[in-house]
């Protein structure tokens, strides 16, 4: 049976109360990490049938006017990196059909 000791040297903290704090917190930080893929991978989806629909009705394949609201949305959010975010969001979401 292996245990998953959590100690300074793995986390950088100084006292085994802070590596012991700091590991329990990056494993929420993992576990949100999932969730935050699981959600782009949906909206990656959600997105393909999105152009799909854009595309057979002969309109493009991405519209810019929509992908300028989403960017304002993300840095009003998150200020200035929220629209690098939004953009490599977008990057992942166009082209897939």
């Amino acid at each position: 049976m292996t245990t998953n000791t959590v100690t300074p040297e793995k986390t950088g903290a100084r006292t085994d109360e802070a590596a012991t704090l700091i590991g329990g917190a990056r494993e929420r930080i993992d576990a949100l990490d999932d969730r935050i893929i699981g959600l782009i991978q949906e909206r990656m989806a959600v997105s393909a049938v999105i152009q799909e629909a854009r595309i057979s009705s002969g309109g493009r394949r991405v519209n810019l006017t929509r992908e300028m609201e989403v960017l304002g949305h993300y840095r009003d959010a998150l200020g200035k990196p929220g629209t690098a975010l939004a953009m490599t969001m977008l990057e992942l979401c166009r082209g897939r059909i």
